[in-house]
């Protein structure tokens, strides 16, 4: 009955489309009647519209012909395509069937939704649209009309009463934060001739030779080497960055120069000897940075302080286990201690090396704080419409307060969270979503799943408070975050070392957010106020950065555009399987939902396979439709492969074994760095020795770039 109701409601979408009216948003028809056209771009629409059709049913006309079209593929289709759509008409079936048998609420809702569009006017496409969301996101219904209310509630559920403050809040950060921010490469454009590019001939060499080789990781923009240094993202964030170090110096003559540690990302393996060349020579030619210190980390200096002082200081200083089990853990170190990969595994690093600083490096670093290159302090107006520069919000007695949400659980505000305003809204005020309520007629794949939806509604109702009115004062009253951005967002060192939050090094898309959910439900005692409470995130109100990159990156967005689609698909199915498998207090996925509601929270789907595949193949659909077929096709080129390895990856014991074993490897690094820790307390020479070494590596890391201070 209910995989009935789910083909009663696609045999809703499917059909001759209306002008005006929402349903049927495709016709697959004209693809199937006449046999798969020629070439990549007809077999690419052909094959999505006999899955599509497959999908409905035996009483789907044409359904004969889908399956054969299915089962042989013409030549030309993507590699991958046909196969996924095979695989998935069995999963999606089986999903809907097992997840409706375990969830009254959601076969009530999908026998509601056939029944609805049964019979529903077709020119209402707000309550048709509803209809779906009930069923694929339903963090997406009851939103539009309601905007201000469900504002008001969400920003009540987030609500946090201070019990203690933080005594000792940050109130040097020049010296105390260390920044940190990332950066992506990838091969040149196709439009860039190598041989004309202004670099050594063994680096010309060697990127000729990594642009002809497999992509394996994929970012939002990542920068394309050789890019005009005017819309170059490294050199364009690190000196707005110097900029606004620069300005609080000014405005406080007793502020020291900040230090920022860059990590190092590549799309492609074959870069690896090309990256830290590649970057230290476009910031020696792009001018000194005169108030940041810069240390860049490729995957190679990553792995240097895990086998050259981690790995010793665990066999020298920790007291369990035998020479082969700590081999072991050493190799989980190198496993999740670096740079490579994923988003997660350098967002990770970013963090968890600041605990690593404050043991080996500076004493007086307590906490971190990490910006994206293509976001800038707009310091200025911050002042003008805050009050308080950058730094000056950072100083927040609430960045570390303990105190109970609106749920009754404590909560230690150990990480902080501000917000973006787009470089074309900041005339507007700086106080301006990013992100706006989509009004625009939805498209085929926005049908099925709307995200833009409850993000809006998150922006407005967590990043947008100013702390002005009765209910959130910002000193007795605040709010927590679980919507935060990849930039904007720190940690104290303290909370991390006790807490031991992580993202999974698989995670490809909003890595700030599986941060959070590494913990979420889990207590750390404050063994200085003598309280055990669950890590969230202080909404810092009015930290805001300026979003600049449409301002200079366009061709890199465009050229990771059908990436970071894919990667959104991924996304479901990953946070959906890591909502089973994080282990924590909170396991069970309705009370994570509960709190994780309504944007994060969409991605974890009772239906991940189903609105997953929908949603990758209905936007094929809409790149069709808006008369981009080379789009559609790149996206079939790209998805297959990524929804395949993650199907895999997500549907068997994969992921959880993954988190598992990414767990007990940040275990043991921060068992690590205590026992270390005590160690040079001791003042043990083979620590002292560590230290020492330590220092040589990340010395070896700074880049040369103005006037410089020596490491402590």
């Amino acid at each position: 009955m209910t995989v009935a109701a789910f083909e009663a409601i696609l045999d809703r979408i499917l059909g001759p489309v209306v002008e005006g009216v929402l349903l049927p948003t495709f016709d697959p028809q004209p693809w199937l009647i006449d046999g798969a056209p020629d070439g990549a771009e007809g077999s690419t629409i052909a094959l999505t519209a006999a899955f599509l059709v497959a999908l409905g049913g035996p009483t789907q006309r044409s359904h004969a012909p889908a399956i054969a079209l299915l089962e042989h593929p013409p030549a030309a289709a993507p590699s991958g395509l046909a196969a996924l759509y095979r695989r998935c008409l069995e999963l999606i079936r089986a999903e809907i069937e097992q997840a409706a048998g375990a969830d009254a609420a959601l076969a009530t809702r999908l026998a509601a939704a056939a029944e609805g569009l049964a019979v529903s006017d077709e020119t209402d496409a707000g309550d048709v649209a509803e209809l779906v969301w009930s069923v694929f996101c339903p963090e997406a219904v009851g939103i539009r009309g309601h905007e201000t209310e469900r504002e008001s509630a969400l920003r009540s559920r987030r609500s946090v009463t201070i019990a203690t403050p933080n005594p000792r809040p940050i109130d040097d950060p020049a010296s105390q934060i260390l920044f940190t921010s990332n950066v992506l490469l990838t091969v040149p454009a196709s439009s860039t001739s190598i041989d004309a590019l202004p670099y050594p001939a063994d680096l010309r060499r060697d990127l000729a030779l990594a642009s002809a080789t497999a992509q394996e990781h994929w970012y939002d923009h990542p920068i394309q080497i050789g890019v005009e240094p005017a819309g170059n993202e490294l050199l364009y964030g690190l000196h707005q960055l110097d900029q606004a170090v620069a300005f609080e110096r000014r405005r406080r003559p007793s502020t020291g120069r900040a230090t920022c540690l860059l990590s190092v990302s590549v799309t492609h393996p074959s870069l690896h000897g090309v990256a830290g060349r590649y970057v230290e020579t476009e910031l020696r030619a792009s001018g000194p940075l005169n108030d940041v210190d810069l240390f860049v980390f490729t995957e190679g200096d990553t792995e240097r302080l895990v086998e050259e002082v981690l790995a010793p200081a665990a066999r020298a200083f920790l007291a369990r286990g035998l020479g082969p089990d700590l081999a072991d853990e050493d190799v989980r170190l190198r496993d999740v201690f670096g740079v490579d990969g994923a988003y997660g595994r350098h967002y990770s690093f970013l963090k968890a090396i600041t605990a690593f600083w404050q043991v080996l490096i500076d004493p007086g670093v307590r906490g971190t704080f990490k910006i994206d290159l293509d976001q800038v302090f707009p310091q200025d107006v911050l002042v003008a419409e805050t009050g308080h520069s950058a730094f000056e919000h950072l100083e927040t007695p609430l960045w570390g307060a303990l105190g109970v949400d609106a749920g009754g659980r404590a909560v230690e505000l150990g990480m902080i969270a501000g917000a973006l305003v787009n470089e074309r809204d900041i005339g507007r005020g700086l106080f301006t979503p990013d992100v706006a309520y989509p009004r625009a007629p939805l498209a085929p794949d926005q049908v099925i799943f709307l995200s833009a939806l409850p993000q809006a509604l998150s922006t407005r109702a967590e990043m947008m408070e100013r702390y002005d009115g009765a209910e959130q004062d910002g000193t007795t009253v605040c709010l927590q975050r679980v919507h935060v951005t990849g930039g904007t967002n720190g940690i104290l060192v303290d909370a991390l070392r006790r807490h031991r939050p992580f993202t999974p090094s698989f995670v490809g898309r909003a890595e700030d957010q599986a941060y959070l959910l590494s913990v979420l439900g889990s207590r750390a005692e404050d063994p200085g106020r003598g309280s055990a409470a669950s890590l969230a995130y202080l909404h810092a109100a009015g930290l805001i950065m300026r979003h600049d990159k449409e301002a200079f990156a366009g061709e890199a967005i465009a050229a990771a555009e059908a990436g970071k689609l894919i990667g959104d698909d991924v996304r479901v199915l990953q946070f959906s399987a890591y909502a089973q498998a994080i282990g924590t207090p909170l396991t069970d996925v309705a009370a994570l939902k509960d709190i994780l509601d309504p944007f994060t929270g969409a991605f974890i789907s009772r239906l991940p396979v189903t609105v997953a595949l929908l949603r990758f193949a209905f936007r094929i659909v809409r790149a069709f439709d808006d008369g981009r077929a080379g789009l559609a096709v790149e996206l079939a080129q790209v998805g297959a492969p990524r929804l395949d390895a993650a199907l895999t990856f997500t549907g068997g014991d994969g992921l959880r074994a993954a988190v598992a074993y990414e767990r007990a490897a940040w275990d043991h690094y921060y068992d690590v760095l205590g026992a270390l820790e005590s160690a040079l307390a001791g003042g043990d020479q083979a620590a002292l020795d560590l230290q020492a070494r330590a220092r040589e590596i990340v010395a070896h890391t700074r880049v040369s770039s103005g006037a410089e201070r020596p490491i402590a």
